[in-house]
């Protein structure tokens, strides 16, 4: 089952945000939370927010364990940007744009296809250098 949590009108561009939203994408819930609790960066905290409320959904909305959920999607959207200006040279005005995004973390009780599908080809690629090493020595 597929949980999720959204939180609006962050004061982070949402480039600065994605940096971080991409290290936690199809890892395990606990294991994210801790990645972001050790990343110095300021998005690191308000995405954190966001991926706790969505275990916390999860858990008391639905009725599914925190230990076996998984971050499916990580996803910042731009929100709105409010527009200021600055007093520059010569009575000239300097635009200044405050950016704004959205966070959305979706939380599964599944592992992520994309997880599985790594793992599936890692052994692969395992398995056919085993049998290569056998035949040269």
């Amino acid at each position: 089952m597929e949980v999720k949590s959204i939180t609006k009108y962050v004061r982070i561009s949402a480039f600065k945000a994605r940096e971080v939203t991409r290290e936690i994408q199809g890892r395990q819930a606990g294991e994210a939370l801790d990645i972001l609790k050790f990343s110095p960066k300021k998005a690191a905290a308000l995405v954190s927010k966001t991926l706790k409320s969505a275990i916390a959904n999860a858990e008391n909305n639905n009725n599914l364990n925190p230990g076996n959920l998984w971050v499916k999607e990580a996803v910042v959207g731009e929100g709105p940007t409010l527009k200021r200006f600055q007093p520059k040279a010569r009575g000239s005005a300097g635009p200044i744009r405050k950016r704004t995004s959205h966070i959305r973390i979706i939380v599964s009780d599944q592992v992520p296809t994309k997880v599985a599908e790594a793992a599936e080809a890692k052994l692969k690629r395992a398995e056919k250098k085993a049998p290569q090493k056998e035949d040269k020595e």
